[in-house]
């Protein structure tokens, strides 16, 4: 984390609310479910104290690995529900990867896509996970390709776009890399192409991913890609890649600095301040 690059604040909504952080854990309202999830960024003191926490919340994520762990019930509560923004609805799971379905930080980048993402134009998101991005990029009536190696979570995107009621999105099972370079040499161009690559984990036939090795390619693909006036979005969460190497490897293909470059955070209502990742918004 840069201390010194700007910060871009993404905000909470009706049904989601970053309620307060510290100590490791962040503890947020996703409808009427409120659950604790582990949270290495959040190194500071809480603003409630835990007590008050565990009085609030219906789960906690208790982990077993740093992979993996499970959820401990603190109130009885549905493990499955529903949550909407706007007029997009989301279902939400709780998983043995601490994720439930959605990352709120992103409320940012689909207000963005949908202020900036022509009506007739085509969107590529890739690394597309259970496809918020590409809701809100159908729901300005754009052609959709949706990029992910991970069968389950294109099947999740499925029911999030029937939820949302919308049809047409397209779906692709596939390395996101590997799909963009062969969209390259197809000579396709996308109006956006968002992409929010994991640090690291496996490919689509089980090889070792890790995003420090990928970045150059994703990059350079993404700038052959993108039409005259694009824009490219991209989140990365690693340690191993900073914003000072998006910055660079951006300048190397889009030749210009981005027009957005600085850290992703949201406020909890106890005002902390919690770092998600770097984010990099660059026109062509």
């Amino acid at each position: 984390m840069n201390t010194h690059a700007p910060k871009i604040f993404s905000e909470g909504w009706f049904d989601y609310e970053l309620i307060d952080a510290g100590g490791n854990k962040k503890l947020e309202r996703w409808g009427k479910i409120i659950t604790i999830r582990p949270e290495r960024n959040a190194y500071f003191h809480s603003g409630l104290p835990f007590s008050e926490w565990t009085k609030m919340a219906h789960f906690e994520f208790i982990e077993i690995s740093t992979t993996k762990g499970k959820w401990k019930q603190l109130k009885k509560a549905p493990r499955e529900w529903n949550i909407s923004y706007e007029e997009l609805n989301f279902h939400l799971s709780l998983t043995s990867f601490k994720h439930l379905g959605l990352f709120p930080e992103q409320r940012a980048n689909w207000d963005f896509i949908s202020k900036n993402l022509p009506e007739n134009g085509k969107m590529l998101n890739l690394f597309a996970y259970t496809g918020a991005s590409s809701l809100a990029a159908k729901k300005v009536g754009a052609e959709v390709l949706h990029v992910d190696a991970v069968k389950q979570l294109i099947d999740w995107s499925k029911t999030n776009q029937e939820a949302s009621g919308l049809t047409d999105i397209k779906w692709v099972l596939e390395d996101a890399l590997k799909f963009a370079q062969r969209e390259v040499k197809r000579g396709k161009q996308y109006n956006l192409i968002q992409m929010d690559p994991p640090a690291f984990g496996l490919g689509a036939k089980g090889e070792k991913w890790k995003l420090e090795q990928k970045i150059d390619a994703l990059i350079s693909s993404a700038a052959d890609l993108l039409a005259p006036g694009g824009w490219l979005i991209l989140n990365t969460y690693s340690p191993k890649v900073d914003l000072e190497l998006l910055e660079e490897l951006t300048q190397i293909y889009f030749r210009k600095k981005p027009e957005i470059a600085g850290g992703l955070w949201m406020k909890t209502r106890t005002e902390k301040e919690l770092f998600y990742g770097d984010l990099i918004r660059i026109q062509k």
